[in-house]
């Protein structure tokens, strides 16, 4: 009689399922699960809350035909809040312990930079939809092996958007209405340090004379000094940056005090759809860059808008734009590639040549998206009665002339 033992019995049944396909495999797992978005995004703000909306958006737009490579799409978040040690402990959540296959978001330049080391360790893509400071994408070109992961597809970076304000004053304020002295006051942040000096030389060299350029505390909370300042400085008009900064406390200051100069520039919660109501319409005129606003400005631009407002009961900001487009360019540049190992999927992710909802999305050397002609520039919209927001600039998109503050108008 022939005696088998238990290891060959279980030897014999392992090469059975090895051979006809059906031993659980790591990799037949790997390859079932969901291909995990990881979203760090700071939540409690409108930035963060679009951000999530316009991701799923994307995901379900994918599942619906088929998902990618044959997987679902799900989406994974982190508060990363607007402080730097919330922001690293986001990334080491997603990356280690929700295992994201990339991940799309961020919002402040300060939380991202602190971000980066962790996220090159991690080896994990990262696509940005929020922070501006060109100090992020930088680090590709300074050490590309070790920073190749780092992405940026929304917004245009600071010196970008310093550019665009420059085509705003010397084309629309001194070209169109003949104003020559302004002011510019921003938030004291990383993005606004890199882009005033780049707006104030601009606007020199383009004739204009800057009375006066100063930085404020975020936490400001009376900007009477500062109005002041700039009425005594003779200001014509008052250039504004601002992201994290009480945008609703300095445009009812300016609207209560009506001061004798109007307002416009960048202003994030200033592109908030409810903004107009929330100021008790006391932003009237003024006039903030937006990326994107419901206008044909690409074939994607208004089916995007009427599903986010439908989902979300409001208009999109900037980063709800972004993250959407970013969702679909990761999606393509996977389907090219044919895998999500991020050593293939990065040299897909430069070819990437896509219009999205704001315009063409490119990639530089730096893997920062390009601005300029025939790719994503800033709109500047004027905020009117009842909420109805204008383009008044650049010209070849204006639905309306700028008018000024009604205390201004004789």
């Amino acid at each position: 009689m022939r005696f088998v033992t238990r290891r060959a019995v279980v030897s014999t049944i392992a090469a059975g399922m090895l051979a006809t396909g059906a031993w659980p495999t790591v990799a037949t797992a790997q390859e079932s699960r969901p291909i995990r978005i990881g979203v760090p995004t700071a939540i409690q703000l409108q930035v963060g809350r679009d951000t999530q909306t316009a991701v799923q958006m994307a995901i379900d737009e994918i599942n619906a035909q088929g998902g990618l490579l044959g997987r679902k799409l799900e989406m994974v978040v982190a508060d990363e809040t607007e402080n730097p040690e919330q922001g690293i402990a986001a990334i080491k959540k997603l990356t280690a312990d929700e295992k994201a296959d990339v991940l799309v978001g961020g919002y402040t330049s300060g939380v991202t930079l602190a971000q980066l080391p962790h996220i090159t360790r991690a080896k994990t893509i990262y696509i940005g939809v929020g922070a501006a400071s060109p100090a992020i994408t930088a680090q590709v070109r300074r050490n590309y092996d070790a920073n190749k992961y780092i992405f940026r597809a929304f917004p245009i970076n600071a010196a970008h958007q310093a550019r665009g304000l420059v085509d705003f004053i010397s084309g629309k304020l001194k070209g169109e209405m003949g104003l020559k002295k302004i002011a510019i006051v921003g938030e004291n942040a990383k993005w606004v340090q890199d882009l005033v000096p780049i707006l104030k030389k601009g606007a020199t060299d383009a004739g204009t004379d800057v009375v006066l350029a100063e930085f404020f505390d975020t936490s400001t909370s009376d900007f009477s000094p500062l109005l002041s300042k700039v009425k005594d400085a003779g200001a014509e008009y008052l250039v504004i940056i601002l992201s994290h900064a009480s945008s609703d406390i300095f445009v009812k200051q300016w609207y209560d005090s009506q001061a004798p100069f109007p307002i416009g520039g960048i202003d994030v919660k200033g592109q908030d759809q409810d903004f107009f109501n929330r100021v008790s319409g006391k932003a009237l005129t003024e006039t903030a860059a937006n990326f994107a606003v419901r206008a044909e400005i690409t074939p994607k631009t208004i089916p995007f808008w009427d599903e986010f407002v439908k989902r979300a009961g409001s208009a999109p900001v900037y980063t709800g734009v972004g993250a959407y487009d970013a969702v679909h360019i990761y999606a393509d540049a996977v389907r090219r590639a044919n895998s999500t190992d991020p050593e293939k999927v990065i040299p897909e992710l430069e070819k990437t040549s896509y219009i999205g909802v704001a315009g063409k999305i490119e990639f530089d050397e730096n893997h920062d998206v390009k601005a300029g002609p025939g790719f994503i520039n800033i709109l500047f919209a004027q905020w009117r009665d009842g909420g109805e927001r204008v383009i008044v600039w650049p010209k070849a998109l204006a639905t309306g002339e700028m008018i000024p503050p009604p205390w201004l108008k004789k």
